[in-house]
């Protein structure tokens, strides 16, 4: 007896979509959140990866402005 095997399509049709976030989500969180810890904590130099392809680098300049560098990678 021979045993049909499941295409990929139907072995991940029932599989949980992973939610995909807006960029200017991203960079709100960045320039909100991101930068009020760094700030209240003391932070000089902070580096944040959500494993998406959106990353961020987080520098406190001498003035005591922060620095801000937001890239990121879309998939479509």
């Amino acid at each position: 007896m021979t045993e049909k095997r499941m295409t990929i399509d139907e072995m991940t049709q029932d599989a949980p979509q992973k939610e995909t976030r807006d960029r200017k989500d991203w960079v709100g969180f960045v320039e909100s959140d991101a930068v009020n810890f760094l700030t209240l904590n003391s932070i000089e130099k902070m580096t944040l990866d959500d494993g998406e392809g959106n990353k961020a680098k987080l520098t406190r300049r001498k003035d005591g402005s922060v620095y801000v560098e937001c890239t990121s990678s879309n998939v479509v």
